[in-house]
C-alpha cells in the first residue's frame, strides 16, 4: 500500500517524463526484470532531451510608465552563442542586443509630446530567435507593449474673450466657454454671477455660447459711479467632480437710452412745429388787420386827393357857384387827414409783431433743419435735442406778449402757402 502511494505522487510530479517499455515482452519477463523498491526508495526516471528550440521566460504583455526603463534577459533552451536575436514592428524605444537576447525598453516624453507614442496604446513587436548555422531552426513570437502616464493633466475652462470687458447699456456681449481637456474631460459646467442677470443664455457644457445684453435701466439713477461690475463665475467639473473655474469681470457703463431720447427729440420736433403753426395763423391774422388799415388809409388818402383836386379845377370856373364850391372842396378833402387817423390809424404795433413773428417762425424752421438726426443712431441727439428745447423756450419767452391764436380753420397747407407767398415775402423781406 505504501509503495503504490509513492510512484503516484512521482508520477504526479513529472508528468512530462515517460518510463520506456518493450513493445512486446512477456507479463512474466517483465515482473522477473523490474527491480524491486521499497517503502521510501526513489524511483529512477529517464527524462527524454529537449531538442526543440523555444524561448523560456517570455512574458506576452509589458505594461511601463514612461519614465521607467526595462531590462529584461530573455533565454532559451540551447547554448546561446550559437543563436542570434532580432526584432521586427518594434516601437521607438523598444531594443534588443542580438547575442545575448537583453530586451531594454526607454522612452522619453518627448516622444509622447511629439505624438509618435500615445499613451494606453498597444503596440506589438514580433521577436525571433534563429540558429547561426542552421537558419531553419527559429522561433517567432510576439509580445505587447502599453505605455502609461501617472501625471495628472487638469482640464481648464478657456473663455475666448479676455478676462476683463468693458460694455455699455444695451450692448450684447457674446463669447463661448472652450475647454481643453486633460487625463479627464471636463462634463459639466455651472454659472455663476454676483448679481441677478436676466435674458441670458445659459451654459451647461463645453463650446456653449454666452450670450447677455444689459438693458439702459441696468444701472440706476442712484448709482453715482456710473458703472457697475458683473463677474461671470464658470465652474467646470468631470466625473470625479474635479473643478476648474473661469471668472470672466465685465464692467457695464452708463449709456443713452437711444429709443427713449428719440421720442423726446420727436417731441421736441412736434413742439416745434405747432407752435410755428400758431405762429402763422397769428402772423395772418395781423397781417390781414394791417392790410385793411392800409386800404382804409388808402382811401382817405384817395377820396382827399380827389377832393382837393376837384376844388381846385372848379375854383377857375367862370361860374360863381361852381367857384365857391370849388374854394370848399379843398378844405374839405384837407379835413379828411384827420378823420383818416381816427377811423384807420396806422397798426404800428401789428407791423412790428407780424415782422417779428416772421422772424421767429423762420429761426425756428431753421433750427429743426441745422439739428436734423444723421443715420440711424445719432451720437448728437441729446445736444439736439437740448437745442431745439432751448430755442422754442426763447421764441417763447421773446413772444409772450403777443396773443398766440390757435389755427382752427385753416389746414397747415393753407397757412404756408400764405406764409411763403411772394407778395408776403415782399412786404416784410429785410430792408438793407
Amino acid at each position: 500500500m505504501g509503495l503504490f502511494a509513492v510512484i503516484s505522487l512521482s508520477a504526479r510530479a513529472q508528468t512530462s517524463d515517460t518510463i520506456p517499455l518493450p513493445a512486446r515482452m512477456d507479463t512474466n519477463v517483465i515482473r522477473d526484470t523490474l527491480p524491486v523498491y521499497l517503502p521510501g526508495d526513489t524511483i529512477p526516471v529517464v527524462v527524454p532531451e529537449d531538442t526543440v528550440l523555444r524561448i523560456k521566460n517570455l512574458s506576452p504583455f509589458f505594461t511601463l510608465h514612461v519614465d521607467s526603463v526595462l531590462q529584461y534577459q530573455l533565454e532559451i533552451n540551447k547554448d546561446p552563442k550559437n543563436y542570434y536575436w532580432f526584432l521586427r514592428n518594434a516601437p521607438v524605444g523598444l531594443r534588443i542586443n542580438k547575442d545575448n537576447g537583453l530586451l531594454t525598453i526607454k522612452v522619453d516624453k518627448s516622444l509622447f509630446l511629439s505624438g509618435k507614442l500615445k499613451y494606453d496604446t498597444e503596440y506589438e513587436a514580433v521577436i525571433g530567435v534563429q540558429n547561426l548555422n542552421r537558419p531553419e531552426e527559429r522561433v517567432d513570437t510576439s509580445f505587447k507593449v502599453v505605455f502609461y502616464n501617472t501625471e495628472i493633466i487638469p482640464s481648464k475652462l478657456k473663455p475666448t474673450i479676455n478676462s476683463v470687458m468693458y460694455i455699455d447699456e444695451n450692448d450684447t456681449i457674446s463669447f463661448r466657454i472652450q475647454c481643453e481637456n486633460g487625463n479627464f474631460p471636463i462634463e459639466n459646467i455651472t454659472f455663476f454671477s454676483n448679481v441677478p442677470l436676466k435674458n441670458y443664455t445659459p451654459v451647461s457644457k463645453c463650446n456653449d455660447e454666452f450670450r447677455w445684453s444689459p438693458g439702459y435701466d441696468f444701472i440706476k439713477s442712484t448709482d453715482t459711479a456710473k458703472v457697475k461690475m458683473i463677474q461671470l463665475s464658470f465652474v467646470g467639473t468631470n466625473r470625479f467632480n474635479i473643478k476648474d473655474t473661469a471668472v470672466v469681470k465685465i464692467y457695464v457703463r452708463d449709456a443713452l437710452n437711444y429709443p427713449l431720447i428719440l421720442q423726446e427729440y420727436q417731441l421736441a420736433v412736434r413742439n416745434i412745429n405747432n407752435y410755428v403753426l400758431q405762429l402763422k395763423y397769428t402772423f395772418l391774422q395781423l397781417d390781414k388787420k394791417v392790410k385793411k388799415t392800409s386800404r382804409t388809409r388808402t382811401s382817405f388818402d384817395i377820396t382827399s386827393s380827389t377832393t382837393t383836386l376837384t376844388g381846385t379845377v372848379l375854383s377857375s370856373s367862370t361860374d360863381d357857384n361852381t367857384q365857391r364850391t370849388g374854394k370848399i372842396l379843398p378844405s374839405v378833402g384837407v379835413s379828411l387827414v384827420p378823420i383818416k387817423e381816427a377811423v384807420a390809424p396806422q397798426k404800428v404795433v401789428d407791423q412790428n409783431q407780424a415782422t417779428n413773428i416772421r422772424a421767429a417762425i423762420k429761426r425756428l424752421e431753421f433750427m429743426v433743419q441745422d439739428n436734423a438726426l444723421v443715420g440711424e443712431v445719432d451720437p448728437e441727439i441729446v445736444r439736439k435735442t437740448n437745442k431745439l428745447k432751448d430755442e422754442l423756450k426763447q421764441i417763447q419767452v421773446q413772444l409772450i406778449d403777443i396773443p398766440i391764436d390757435i389755427t382752427n380753420n385753416m389746414s397747415e397747407k393753407e397757412l404756408n402757402d400764405y406764409f411763403n407767398s411772394p407778395k408776403v415775402n415782399r412786404k416784410y423781406r429785410s430792408k438793407k
